[in-house]
C-alpha cells in the first residue's frame, strides 16, 4: 500500500461541506466525571461495583475520605501497584477527591457472596475476630472500627462486604509485611500484625462468604468504638 494518499482522496478531504469539518473540529466527548473515569471500568466496573477479578476491588458505595486516601496513597507510592501509579502520578489532591467523591455516590447492587470453599471451623474462627476480637492475642474485633453490619465510618474506615477473599487476604498480607500503609499511627498495620496465616485465611473467608448488607450506608463519623487510635479516623 502506498504510504502517501492518493490526489482523489486528498482531494475529497478538503472537499467536504464547511458544516461537516466544523462537527469534526467541535464534536467533544461529554466533560462529566462518569466519562472521566472510563478508564476505571475494566478492572472496577462501569459503577465502580467490581468485576469478576477477584483483585480488582468495589469501589462504589466506600466513603469518600478512604478512597481519597488510597488514591493518594498510590499517587505517593506508599501503596504499592504500578498501574495504579502510574495512572495517579501526576494527578492533583483536588482532582483525586472528585473522583473519589463521585465512586462514594454510587450504589450498584453487590455482587452475591462467594459459596463458602473452607471448613467450619476456618468460618467460625473468621466470624469470630470479625464480631469479636481475640482479646488473647490482642485482637481487636473489626466490627469495632467497620461497624456491626460491616458498611464502614466517615470519612475514613471502608465497608467490607462484596470483596473477594483472595484481595482481603491480600490486603491484610500487605499491611503484614509493609507493603501496604497507612498514616500513622497505621491501625491497621498493627492489627494485620497479629493475625497469624490462619487468621488472615479465616477472616477473608468469612467475609467473602457474607450476604449484601440491608443498608449499604457507612456509620457516622465517631459514632464507633474504634480500640486503636488511626490516622486515617482521628478521634
Amino acid at each position: 500500500m502506498d504510504r502517501f494518499l492518493p490526489l482523489t482522496a486528498l482531494l475529497a478531504l478538503f472537499a467536504l461541506p464547511i458544516d461537516a469539518a466544523q462537527s469534526q473540529t467541535t464534536e467533544r466527548a461529554p466533560d462529566t466525571m462518569a466519562a472521566r473515569v472510563l478508564a476505571c471500568a475494566p478492572c472496577h466496573g462501569a459503577e465502580g461495583e467490581g468485576t469478576s477479578d477477584a483483585y480488582f476491588p468495589r469501589l462504589a458505595g466506600k466513603p469518600a475520605g478512604y478512597l481519597y486516601n488510597q488514591l493518594i496513597a498510590f499517587r505517593d507510592g506508599r501503596r504499592r501497584y504500578p498501574p495504579m501509579n502510574y495512572l495517579l502520578e501526576f494527578q492533583t489532591d483536588d482532582y483525586l477527591k472528585k473522583i473519589a467523591e463521585y465512586f462514594a455516590s454510587l450504589r450498584p447492587a453487590f455482587p452475591p457472596p462467594v459459596p463458602p470453599v473452607d471448613s467450619k471451623e476456618v468460618l467460625a474462627r473468621g466470624e469470630q475476630i470479625v464480631k469479636n476480637g481475640d482479646p488473647q492475642h490482642g485482637i481487636p474485633p473489626c466490627s469495632a472500627c467497620h461497624g456491626p453490619a460491616l458498611g464502614g465510618m466517615e470519612p475514613g474506615i471502608p465497608g467490607l462486604l462484596g470483596l473477594r477473599a483472595a484481595y482481603i487476604s491480600g490486603q491484610l498480607g500487605g499491611w503484614r509485611y509493609g507493603t501496604r500503609t497507612a498514616f500513622a499511627p497505621d491501625c491497621m498495620q498493627i492489627v494485620a500484625g497479629l493475625l497469624t496465616e490462619v487468621d488472615v485465611k479465616a477472616v477473608a473467608a468469612y467475609l467473602s462468604s457474607r450476604p449484601a448488607p440491608a443498608d449499604p450506608s457507612f456509620a457516622p463519623r465517631g459514632s464507633l468504638p474504634m480500640p486503636l487510635e488511626c490516622g486515617s479516623e482521628p478521634h
